[in-house]
């Protein structure tokens, strides 16, 4: 899926991105009119979520949610019917966006990653941010295996 978070939605992105859905933030393209984020929207064809009532009415395509809190907004997205199933190939940065690529496992790291000979690393494209599955992937797991768990969210092996 490709969606367009607006700036009242900020802290769903990295789960989407877990999830491999292309996830925009507006606050990461400075965008907080209604007219841009509509624009972008419609020019690169996504699924809109916001929690403006009244901006999700004129969207082509829009996920409308209610909730303020990530778990919660989370569980309405899956009873909207996005997949939150942690994805089996990483490909979208957690940070930007950007394309993953699968860091080579004689490749050497930052310090803040684990040795790719040893455990599988991918490198952003775009923002060079290192990621794997570690403590952080475990707790968006457990998270989303909750959602699931409660039969609001489409995860049930997490």
């Amino acid at each position: 899926m490709q969606l367009l978070l607006d700036v009242m939605c900020g802290g769903l992105d990295a789960y989407l991105r877990m999830c491999d859905h292309d996830t925009v933030y507006a606050g990461d393209r400075g965008l907080e009119a209604d007219d841009a984020l509509l624009a972008l929207a419609r020019d690169e064809d996504r699924t809109l979520v916001t929690r403006d009532v009244a901006l999700a009415a004129r969207a082509d395509d829009s996920i409308p949610l209610e909730s303020r809190d990530v778990e919660d907004q989370l569980a309405e997205l899956a009873a909207a019917g996005v997949d939150l199933t942690l994805a089996a190939k990483l490909r979208f940065c957690g940070r930007c966006n950007g394309r993953l690529e699968r860091v080579e496992s004689t490749a050497t790291t930052p310090e803040y990653a684990p040795d790719p000979a040893e455990t599988a690393v991918w490198r952003c494209r775009d923002c060079g941010q290192h990621f794997w599955r570690g403590s952080h992937w475990d707790r968006v797991a457990r998270t989303l295996s909750k959602i699931g768990e409660t039969g609001d969210g489409t995860n049930e092996d997490g």
